[in-house]
């Protein structure tokens, strides 16, 4: 297991810091634009990616990349639903999405408005939808930016701080115990399951705000 694991950290460590931001940056484009975040896993991109942070400089500079690069994916989302929307809603992707995921998140942000934008990049289905809801909406491109800023930051320190303790627990353990690495997959799978378990409170505690009229008919 720690062969394994010292291989994995040792191959993502020598990869060039900034190219690690790169590649953190275009994950996150693509998980947070247009109806890719629902295929593309950003999450696990920035995860790997902290492990080889090394220093402040290091975890700041990343921060910045997964922040810019999910704030550009939004944008992107945000622009095509202000011109494409309806037509997007209608394409292939949007109908496999299913008409009912797309009531839900008008719903929400109709009824939440600016929260609304904040909470959904914690909430599943709905971090990718909701750019492009908003684009079809009045809410203005300011505004958006500005709701969605701040959770964008909260999510990139929680996913780096996750990925930059394991992998530094590990280091510090790694010569003293032969479990070491199982030390660092189960940091990782708890802290995963409590981020899973705070996102199902967090969808839950919203559901009746994104529960449209018709759903009780």
């Amino acid at each position: 297991m720690n062969d394994f694991f010292n291989w994995l950290l040792e191959t993502v460590h020598s990869v060039d810091p900034v190219l690690r931001v790169v590649i953190a940056a275009v994950a996150m484009l693509f998980e947070t634009s247009i109806l890719l975040g629902l295929i593309v896993p950003g999450d696990t991109v920035v995860l790997v990616a902290a492990t080889g942070v090394n220093g402040a400089v290091e975890f700041v500079s990343l921060a910045v990349g997964v922040i810019v690069g999910s704030l550009t994916g939004e944008t992107i989302g945000f622009w095509l639903g202000h011109y494409f929307g309806p037509r997007i809603r209608r394409s292939r992707v949007g109908k496999r999405i299913g008409e009912s995921n797309w009531v839900r998140a008008e719903t929400y942000l109709r009824r939440r408005g600016g929260i609304a934008v904040a909470l959904s990049r914690f909430l599943p289905v709905l971090h990718s939808l909701v750019p492009v809801v908003v684009g079809s909406s009045s809410m203005r491109y300011r505004s958006f930016i500005a709701w969605t800023a701040p959770a964008c930051a909260v999510w990139a320190v929680i996913y780096i701080s996750l990925g930059t303790l394991a992998a530094g627990s590990y280091r510090r353990l790694e010569g003293q115990l032969h479990f070491a690495g199982y030390i660092f997959l189960g940091i990782i799978v708890v802290a995963l399951a409590i981020i899973f378990l705070i996102r199902k409170l967090l969808e839950r505690s919203q559901a009746a705000h994104m529960e449209h009229p018709a759903d009780h008919d």
